[in-house]
């Protein structure tokens, strides 16, 4: 029985930090265990913010390489450029004839821009162009496009699926057949509030984030700079309430936790104690996936045929999809 089909997107924005890690890049890679597995790298979507070649260009390579370093296996899942894959937008024209302009008004990202607008007294619609204003056209096609089962997405993110869901469901009724798979929500296993250095959860828009391969030495110096309370060394600490102990449980075995977790309560250990113990099983498992990051995109030519091979397996399996749709609405 063939597996069921999962598709991942990112736009290309930069190195990420622990919380993308374990919020998006690891369980990403773990459905390839489970499902048929298909990854694209969204640089269509980040023309939108994004109008400089080069940056883009590189910002694409290094998104590639985060994906190969973290695991992904070019062979057994597809990896390719959106832009790649031309049957992509094709799609999103055909599916834009069945979304209301109504529905967009309600995507979140369009209504976050024209709320910033009006806090400033600019025109509702100033700096918003027609890619974000149908970025959830474009999203629906990415995914309609394999016929999609599920669709890892975080609870805020479940409004461009459900979008995609309304405007498939309406095309399905209008034919009165299954044109385009339904696809279902994958929501992600929380792994709870990841703490960043100032204790707020861990964001860009904060500025507290652990960048994923900071090298070794500049790792360890931003750990040691997590903000903590003034408890003397002898006092006895709560390892619940403490930022360095709940990052440190992402990277540690059950042992370790338990070791650290006895040394928080008997007291005698100073915050420099832990969070050379943080450095330590973080840097472990980071090291290896920091090399092959370096290794990766210092070798853009294998990129380059990774990326390729990806286009060309999406683009038949697309092209196969749309050469079915043109003959289903009259086009062939």
């Amino acid at each position: 029985m063939a597996k069921k089909i999962a598709l991942t997107g990112i736009k290309p924005t930069g190195t990420p930090h622990i919380g993308n890690y374990f919020g998006m890049y690891k369980p990403a890679i773990e459905l390839a265990k489970e499902y048929d597995t298909r990854y694209f790298i969204a640089d269509y979507h980040g023309l939108n913010s994004m109008k400089d070649p080069e940056k883009i260009r590189e910002l694409t390579y290094e998104a590639a390489a985060i994906w190969l370093a973290m695991g992904l296996n070019p062979k057994e899942s597809i990896l390719y450029k959106q832009s790649a894959v031309q049957g992509t937008f094709e799609l999103a024209i055909f599916l834009s004839a069945f979304t209301s302009k109504g529905l967009m008004n309600r995507a979140h990202s369009y209504k976050a821009r024209v709320q910033e607008n009006l806090e400033f007294g600019k025109d509702p619609d100033d700096g918003v162009n027609m890619g974000l204003f149908t970025y959830p056209v474009l999203m629906a096609a990415d995914i309609l496009q394999f016929d999609s089962d599920v669709v890892p997405v975080g609870k805020d993110q479940k409004q461009h699926l459900e979008m995609t869901i309304d405007i498939a469901q309406s095309i399905n009724h209008n034919y009165k057949k299954e044109l385009l798979k339904i696809p279902k929500a994958l929501i992600q296993e929380s792994t709870g509030y990841i703490t960043g250095l100032d204790g707020r959860k861990m964001s860009k828009s904060y500025n507290n984030t652990i960048p994923l391969f900071l090298p070794e030495k500049k790792l360890r110096k931003l750990i040691m700079k997590i903000v903590t309370n003034s408890q003397t060394l002898e006092e006895i600490k709560d390892p619940k309430t403490c930022s360095i102990f709940s990052l440190y449980k992402l990277f540690a075995n059950k042992h370790q936790i338990a070791e650290l977790e006895s040394k928080y309560l008997t007291g005698g250990m100073g915050w420099g104690y832990a969070k050379q113990e943080l450095f330590e099983v973080m840097n472990d498992t980071l090291s290896p996936i920091r090399d092959e990051y370096s290794r990766l995109i210092e070798n853009k030519d294998y990129i380059d045929q990774v990326l390729k091979d990806g286009a060309e397996r999406a683009s038949i399996i697309v092209s196969e999809k749309m050469n079915f749709i043109r003959k289903e609405i009259g086009l062939e």
